[in-house]
């Protein structure tokens, strides 16, 4: 019997996830640890918690635990804009004259526009809850430090922000929002902190990246009494905490008996993509069932497609530990374009595992293509996509014209992690014809990956 999919499925509010799932107690070959950059050695919940909060450090460290109880509080503040729709994109399909069907979980449905929220609010009440002053931390495209902002004020927390410079210059609005809120932001790099001297001493000019800006945002957390530092992706508590989208996202298929072939996401640091597609990685690692999942990257910071897997900093300073991932060079500065959040020079240990066991793919995507994708979506869909979900909307599209040349009913799920209503001067860059695609030469990361440590 055939069901009519609405335009929108909500779960109820008691349909929710309450706990948090973690996909390194289902990996038969977990991520290799984290090192402490001074010893080389697997750090301890005792060496990160001068930097971390110490419940998120454990759970950083937590390979073996499937589920964490999300806190009442967390659960509270979350049904101010949860659940979010997964929405059946009928005039997608109609526009495309394909028969797959196509899915979108949404997760701009709040102030700050993206699934940032989601680990921002955990962040600042485990930060809260162990009586803390502030949290420093870095943003890239600022999603991430918009919805800090708005976790701190909710805590009451005071909340200092490094913004990536070509960010900072290319998106005012974004950073007023913050400081709406009360944060305080910085271009990075800059001149207030040691390792922000030394970035601008040795390249000139540069427009900062997520590596430089988390060196500063770390070295202001620990010169500083009574803060932390925390970050918006790429560390497993992050991913941990935005399983909230993968959760829900089967939940609601599972509600109306959909079974998902395709489950994409865009990949910068690996946050929204790892929560997205960590449920349905986790049946496919305990031989439940399988799907065709896709990390979609920008060709100018392909770190899953040209990258190395290797032990490397996550930050161009060098002073936080290190992870196993795949990786440009802590040291690889990407093209000041609009790929915003996926400008990180590496990629999380948790999807890194998961790409080099196969469970998952990875294709990268030139900025102007993923554009073009961005506006016919607008214009059909009604929603103005951030740069970063486009990079998935072209994939979910591409593979939406295959299904129309082979005839196949694919089910396609993609996450529209976020609005791009503060990202208009790239969108005034390709209306008017200015954008360009960049694409690093092989000597480019051969110099770069030439930096990266030697660790045995």
């Amino acid at each position: 019997m055939n069901i009519e999919i609405p335009y929108k499925i909500y779960l109820e509010e008691s349909e929710m996830p309450k706990q948090w799932y973690n996909v390194r107690a289902d990996m038969k070959n977990k991520p290799a640890p984290i090192l402490n950059p001074a010893t080389l050695k697997p750090v301890t919940v005792e060496e990160l918690s001068p930097i971390f909060c110490t419940e998120l450090a454990k759970q950083e460290l937590d390979e073996t635990t499937p589920y964490f109880d999300i806190p009442e509080e967390i659960r509270e503040f979350y049904k101010m804009y949860r659940p979010a729709p997964l929405v059946r994109a009928y005039c997608l399909e109609k526009k495309l004259g394909t028969p797959a069907h196509i899915y979108y979980k949404f997760e701009g449905n709040n102030t700050s526009g993206s699934h940032k929220l989601n680990s921002a609010i955990a962040q600042a009440y485990y930060a809260k809850k162990q009586g803390l002053k502030g949290v420093t931390t870095e943003t890239g495209a600022g999603q991430w430090g918009t919805a800090l902002s708005m976790a701190c004020s909710y805590f009451d927390l005071d909340c200092q922000v490094y913004m990536v410079k070509v960010s900072y210059e290319q998106k005012p609005f974004r950073r007023e929002v913050m400081r709406t809120y009360g944060a305080q932001v910085t271009p990075s790099p800059s001149m207030k902190t040691e390792v922000g001297r030394k970035i601008n001493a040795e390249f000139p000019g540069t427009t900062g990246s997520l590596g430089c800006a988390i060196s500063e945002a770390v070295e202001a957390a620990t010169t500083q009494e009574g803060y932390r530092y925390v970050l918006g992706s790429v560390l497993s508590q992050v991913l941990i905490h935005q399983t909230v989208i993968g959760l829900e996202t089967k939940a609601a298929l599972d509600k109306y008996g959909i079974k998902a072939d395709m489950i994409i996401g865009c990949a910068g640091g690996g946050s929204n993509l790892g929560g997205l597609i960590s449920p349905f990685a986790g049946e496919i690692l305990r031989g439940e069932a399988d799907y065709d999942i896709i990390a979609v990257e920008p060709a100018s910071c392909p770190s899953l497609t040209r990258g190395r897997y290797a032990y490397d900093y996550c930050d161009t300073g060098k002073i936080c530990p290190l992870a196993k991932m795949y990786t440009l060079g802590s040291g690889f500065i990407p093209s000041p374009n609009h790929a915003g959040g996926l400008r990180y020079h590496g990629m999380s240990s948790i999807v890194s595992q998961l790409y080099d066991d196969g469970i998952i793919t990875a294709r990268s995507v030139e900025q102007t293509e993923v554009f073009k994708a961005a506006e016919m979506f607008a214009r059909v869909e009604g929603i103005l996509p951030a740069p970063e979900s486009s990079h998935a909307i072209k994939v979910a599209i591409d593979e939406a014209l295959k299904c129309k040349e082979t005839g196949e009913e694919k089910n396609i799920v993609f996450g529209l992690t976020g609005t791009g209503y503060f990202d208009m001067v790239a969108y005034q860059k390709y209306n008017d014809g200015e954008m360009s695609d960049y694409i690093p030469t092989d000597e480019e990361l051969e110099k770069s990956f030439a930096t990266l440590p030697k660790v045995e």
